[in-house]
């Protein structure tokens, strides 16, 4: 079967992309703060070299590790689309879909091909967490594996944890704490001498700091999940997938998602004990305003679509914000 591009990318749901991207920018950032190091080293004003000590204090960038850590983390996302789309519609839970394109479902793509396209994508995201592995720490290399383990098993293999409720406590996990800490660590790596200058590093990386930064990035990531399976309660109700949606019901699921935004809020309150300038991230909060009055509603399936593109707003505003507000910190 010939499945236009467009398709595809439709089927990898551009949508759900700012759940992998926040969280690498937001890690990215908290480790460019804890990189601070102190350059020093020898001039010469003369026929002899005079050292000097301390003469500034400079951060470490490795845009390399970044951009890895961004493949990694998009290449799951995608990944775990494409065997959400093949794994629901062999079982024919998405027959009836309100959201986005179902390549399986809409006989637009076999079952093969998808899964191919979800292997592609698990693939790239393997070959770009092995060089930062190498690069890195090899303890990467269980974690990654871990972490595609987590993305497969969503949807597919026989016992699906996204069938019965799990879906957010994962994302949580792995698209909060894990992707945003984890990218933090790779911009923490040590400085090569430069001529006669050298730059010491200071040996501190806080977890706790960089685990905090992943709760609101976590959190968020969760409601964008919140938002695709509110609106697909009656959906997933006829072909009995249990998401935590459907075991709350309409109205304590529509309840949670709001509950879960102003969970995002209160940890950004906390971070701000860590690095002060991370509380400008609540300015985004306004924007949650309309997907909280959808969840808030009486609004079932079609109406409630405008309820995943807003709380992706929501998340790339947050995350934009927080970047900024962790790089403001230190000169």
């Amino acid at each position: 079967m010939n499945t236009p591009w467009r398709l595809w990318v439709a089927g990898a749901r551009p949508r759900t992309l700012p759940a992998a991207v926040v969280p690498v920018a937001v890690g990215t950032a908290a480790g460019y703060d804890m990189t601070r190091g102190f350059v020093f080293g020898s001039v010469t004003t003369g026929p002899h070299p005079h050292p000097l000590y301390g003469v500034g204090v400079t951060h470490h960038f490795s845009f390399l590790n970044a951009f890895l850590a961004l493949v990694v983390a998009l290449g799951l996302q995608i990944g775990t689309n494409y065997v959400n789309d093949y794994a629901d519609g062999m079982r024919g839970t998405d027959e009836v879909r309100v959201g986005p394109v179902r390549l399986v479902a809409g006989k637009l793509a076999t079952v093969g091909q998808v899964k191919t396209a979800a292997l592609l994508a698990f693939g790239v995201s393997g070959v770009a967490g092995l060089v930062l592995a190498i690069r890195v720490s090899y303890w990467f290399i269980p974690i990654g594996l871990l972490c595609g383990l987590a993305g497969w098993a969503y949807t597919g293999g026989k016992h699906p944890y996204g069938y019965i409720g799990l879906g957010e406590v994962l994302v949580f996990v792995f698209f909060g704490l894990v992707a945003t800490a984890g990218s933090a660590y790779v911009q923490h790596t040590p400085y090569a001498p430069v001529a006669d200058i050298h730059v010491t590093v200071l040996p501190h990386f806080s977890w706790g700091f960089a685990l905090w930064a992943g709760v609101p990035v976590g959190l968020l990531a969760a409601a964008l999940l919140q938002a695709n399976n509110v609106r697909d309660i009656g959906t997933d109700v006829e072909a009995g997938k249990k998401t935590l949606a459907v075991r709350l019901g309409r109205k304590r699921a529509g309840l949670f998602y709001v509950a879960t935004l102003i969970a995002a809020g209160a940890s950004l309150c906390v971070l701000q004990h860590y690095r002060g300038w991370a509380i400008i991230a609540l300015a985004a909060l306004p924007l949650g305003v309309v997907p909280a009055r959808l969840a808030l509603s009486d609004s079932n399936g079609r109406a409630l679509l405008p309820m995943l593109a807003a709380t992706a707003r929501l998340q790339l505003a947050v995350g934009f914000l927080l970047t900024v507000g962790l790089l403001l910190v230190r000169p």
